[in-house]
């Protein structure tokens, strides 16, 4: 079955509203993703405003199951340009009264698809 506009347009409304209540935990653990913020020279909190202005343009795939924190939500990736980089964001919403979960923050290691462009 294939993701609607409306079905990702659903997710980033509610990614927002919980990432303004609750924030958004990042894996900084994974070296990628460290790696990308100190090639791209942003601050970690720079993170949050790309986050909370994607839109469905920025779709990529999704919904994933989520297997990394409980399996409660899904996942969803989006991608972003952002210093003439291409940027691979995996998200899930994570457990109900808690932080969205920022799994993948990195520059995209293959060319991505955005079928809402």
């Amino acid at each position: 079955m294939r993701t609607t506009k409306e079905e990702v347009e659903s997710f980033l409304e509610r990614l927002k509203v919980k990432a303004g209540i609750y924030d958004i935990i990042y894996e900084d653990d994974r070296p990628k993703n460290v790696q990308t913020l100190a090639t791209l020279e942003l601050k970690p909190f720079e993170r949050d405003d790309i986050i909370k202005n994607l839109s469905v343009k920025d779709y990529s795939e999704g919904p994933k199951p989520e297997e990394f924190f409980g399996g409660d939500s899904e996942m969803y990736v989006f991608g972003k340009l952002v210093k003439n980089q291409e940027i691979y964001i995996k998200i899930t919403l994570g457990k109900s009264n808690s932080s969205v979960i920022c799994i993948s923050f990195h520059i995209a290691e293959h060319p991505m698809d955005y079928p809402f462009k």
